[in-house]
């Protein structure tokens, strides 16, 4: 009986015995994964961290990351501080800082919850003492982890440091230690960096926006994405109105400030590009890596286009700035500046103001910033319009029209130069920037295929409530993406996402990253993208708008758009050679008016001189033409293919399957009562003489009449009324020669090509008188053997051509004018075209 009394002895025994083991157990567990917590009397320590180094493509050192950490930080006492900047960061980071005992559990339980539902931890739910123990205690190798033992060590290392420090010091310790971005650590050193003030004299919209960068400094930053900041400051705000912080007054009040930023940092080289590419490497390594990890990183940048990029904009904006006798100032106080390889999508270059280092905005990157287009995105539009089968010679008509909005009111857009323009091709229309023809264009294929085109593009910044008006440039985009867009048609439709970084290396030399060629994505196709390439790169077709050798004409290929939005806010100017794209804003920063700057006279000069001096000495390409693209020759009023009628005719290129197959209808042979000038008909007194009139469409006919257009004729000389379109004789098989006697007959052999007839063009004071200039064009018939040809302007003689092309050009005048041809043949018979007329005003304000 004694095994079993032993036996029963034990059993009492064993509840004691286990928890007796549990606990060794437990000592061990916590021994094992606690015992080598840090102490709380570390809270300050540092490690001297290894500079990161940021270079260009050539390995010229743009900025070396030191971490801010390391004896670039002023201290600031948390009684010197205002109670709005305290209470900013408790608001948006831990509300109940004051209350909880280092952790808060609610917060916990309800991260637990939200990383059961999700598999994976998905908030830290961490606390301002939990963000201490970590960022200031924790190794960075063990702060990178996202496991469930990092943060208990967290938690528990959190609750030590309550217990060892009071509220205000592990505050003010706090406040001095966390990351605001750009290589700020501290609240005086982000008060400095952000806006050059210290950090007592912050106010209430100026901490809010401190405070909110503390989650996510590189989203956040609002030198980089200024909107983005925008609306973090304003959750911060929200936040501090519903725990009794400030009053909803105040909070309007803030909510309205205009903050003005400086760069505050040291010098260094590509300053806007360098913080670019620093905001890509914390959210791709994280800020510790970036301050103290040795990494060696080599960019995309060409540092020599960057320093001729960044002169010349700061050239160019003190010349539109600064008063000169009888000229405006043109309240301009910004540019940025991108250049892409379209090749890769590289960054050549990026400035993002003239002067980084100017107090007011001098260090926001407009280069990244949302910003109305203008016209500059009708290229989105005409690129979709020739994927749905419109072509460069679509006919449409740029007359008043009015269209519905989704709110069913009235939309009539007007163009930028006030005047309408009767029937354009779509070549014309685009490279002179019809404002009505785009909405037109875009009314016609319909706006979701617009957001498909854009999408595809990289441009994303456009809403359905926009309507229309999308094509004018109502989105926003960044000058970055727009840049990249037009990337695309340079490189025949491959979309190459821009790209900032060729490598990345750590402080042991392993390569973490490295840039590798792509195929990219074919956004459009070569054949549209050949289309509009080749209208952007038609001097003659946009010199109507811009005169003579204006800024988009370079001394190589290239093609060009402007874009200038309401009130002359922002200003641009896209364009590209088959090896380099350049985009340039021009405007204020804070968005405020400039005083008559356009695309044309604001952004465009400096592109051309970038563009310019950036491929000097380069060899010389033109835009491959791709398979698939066929020519027609065809007349302009129609878009069809042409007549002996046509008095205006070109050949147009077209995606093949797209091109005309139909004869041109719009002018048409009409046999006249030269008396009477009315139609011939028997018993008439004649004599009869045949001549060409051009039929108008109907949209188009109250627009013709208030152009004074010579009408077709509809009552014969015997007062017989016909049908506006009837004919009384078919186009002549043949034209013979016409005397000097005969040179009204319209329609011979010698004709006026530009300027069209009843043309109007207009001069301006914001462009150099020489370059507003017209073409004078006249064309003669193969089948004539004419030894010569002279081209008169208002009867006096302009130029005399001895052989084709039969061209000069006409410095404008205002005032009404004629335009005349005159030939000799080899057998000595003069030849005269008809006369075409046309007008000059002056004053007309230009904005393409």
């Amino acid at each position: 009986m004694r095994p079993m009394r032993l036996s029963l002895r034990f059993r009492d025994r064993w509840p004691a015995l286990a928890l007796a083991l549990g606990a060794v157990a437990l000592a061990l567990a916590y021994h094992l994964l606690f015992a080598d917590l840090p102490p709380p009397s570390a809270l300050v320590a540092r490690a001297a961290p290894a500079a990161t180094r940021i270079t260009d493509r050539q390995g010229r050192v743009l900025a070396e990351v030191l971490d801010p950490r390391q004896g670039r930080r002023t201290r600031v006492a948390l009684g010197d501080l205002p109670p709005h900047v305290v209470n900013a960061v408790l608001a948006v980071e831990d509300a109940g800082f004051r209350t909880h005992p280092g952790v808060d559990v609610r917060s916990i339980a309800r991260a637990v919850v939200q990383s059961i539902v999700a598999h994976e931890i998905q908030s830290g739910a961490s606390t301002i003492t939990q963000q201490l123990a970590r960022d200031v205690l924790m190794s960075p190798e063990e702060r990178e982890q996202r496991t469930l033992l990092r943060k208990a060590r967290e938690m528990l290392l959190a609750l030590r440091v309550e217990r060892a420090y009071d509220k205000d010091t592990l505050l003010e310790v706090y406040l001095n230690e966390v990351y605001f971005g750009q290589m700020a650590y501290g609240i005086e050193a982000a008060a400095q960096t952000y806006f050059g003030v210290p950090a007592r004299d912050l106010d209430l919209a100026q901490a809010a926006l401190l405070a909110g960068l503390i989650q996510a400094p590189a989203a956040y930053n609002p030198l980089v994405a200024p909107e983005a900041a925008r609306a973090r400051q304003g959750e911060v705000l929200a936040l501090m109105v519903k725990n009794g912080m400030v009053s909803a007054d105040e909070v309007r009040l803030a909510e309205g400030e205009a903050l003005q930023f400086t760069g505050g940092t040291p010098a260094f080289r590509a300053p806007h590009f360098t913080v670019y590419v620093r905001n890509l490497l914390e959210e791709r390594y994280g800020a510790d890596l970036v301050n103290g990890g040795g990494l060696q990183v080599t960019t995309t940048l060409d540092l020599d286009l960057q320093e001729m990029a960044e002169a010349t904009a700061r050239r160019y904006v003190a010349q539109l700035s600064e008063n000169r006798p009888n000229e405006p100032d043109h309240h301009v106080g910004g540019a940025a500046v991108v250049a892409l390889d379209p090749a890769t999508g590289q960054i050549l270059d990026m400035v993002g103001s003239p002067d980084y280092w100017q107090p007011r905005d001098g260090a926001v990157n407009v280069a990244l910033a949302q910003r109305q287009p203008g016209s500059a995105i009708k290229v989105v539009t005409y690129a979709a319009a020739f994927a749905h089968g419109l072509t460069p010679a679509t006919v449409i008509n740029d007359v008043p029209t009015s269209f519905q909005t989704q709110e069913h009111e009235p939309y009539l857009p007007r163009n930028y130069d006030q005047v309408w323009h009767g029937p354009l091709t779509l070549r014309r229309a685009l490279a002179t920037s019809s404002n009505m023809v785009a909405v037109k264009v875009l009314d016609r294929i319909g706006i979701d295929a617009f957001k498909e085109t854009a999408h595809a593009l990289g441009l994303y910044g456009f809403d359905d409530h926009q309507g229309l008006a999308l094509t004018l440039g109502a989105g926003e985009v960044r000058l970055l993406d727009l840049t990249a867009a037009y990337a695309t048609f340079a490189a025949e439709g491959v979309r190459r996402p821009p790209n900032a970084i060729l490598e990345v290396r750590d402080a042991e030399g392993q390569v973490l990253e490295r840039w590798e060629p792509t195929e990219g994505v074919q956004a459009v196709s070569p054949q549209v993208a050949y289309l509009i390439t080749d209208i952007l790169a038609d001097d003659g077709a946009r010199i109507g708008a811009f005169g003579e050798e204006s800024a988009l004409h370079l001394s190589r290929p290239a093609a060009a758009k402007t874009g200038t939005t309401t009130d002359f806010r922002d200003n641009w100017t896209v364009g590209y050679t088959p090896e380099l794209v350049v985009g340039v804003w021009v405007g204020n920063p804070d968005g405020t008016p400039m005083v008559r700057s356009s695309g044309i006279t604001g952004a465009g000069p400096i592109w051309h001189d970038i563009m310019e001096a950036a491929l000097r000495g380069q060899p010389v390409h033109a835009f491959r033409q791709p398979l698939g693209i066929v020519t027609a020759q065809i007349c302009e009023a129609s878009g069809l293919l042409v007549t002996p009628l046509c008095q205006r005719q070109r050949q147009e290129i077209f995606i093949a399957g797209a091109e005309p197959h139909e004869m041109d209808d719009s002018y048409v042979a009409l046999d006249i009562d030269e008396p009477t000038g009315l139609l011939a008909a028997p018993g008439c007194a004649g004599p009869t003489v045949q001549r060409v009139f051009r039929r108008m469409p109907a949209e188009a006919q109250d627009w013709a009449d208030e152009e004074s257009l010579t009408p077709l004729p509809t009552r014969s000389c015997a007062e017989t009324l016909v049908s506006p379109g009837a004919t009384s004789a078919n186009p002549p098989a043949q034209w013979n020669k016409t005397t000097a006697s005969n040179v009204e007959i319209s329609g011979a052999p010698l004709t006026i090509v530009t300027p069209a007839l009843n043309a109007e063009y207009a001069l301006t004071s914001e462009l150099p008188a020489a370059s507003q200039r017209i073409e004078i064009h006249a064309r003669l018939s193969e089948n004539v053997p004419a030894s010569r040809v002279t081209l008169l302007v208002d009867g006096q003689p302009l130029a005399t051509l001895d052989a084709p092309p039969y061209r000069a050009l006409w410095q404008l005048t205002p005032g009404a004018h004629t335009v005349q041809a005159q030939a000799v043949d080899g057998q000595g018979q003069r030849i005269a075209s008809a006369e075409s007329h046309f007008t000059v005003r002056t004053e007309v304000p230009w904005a393409h």
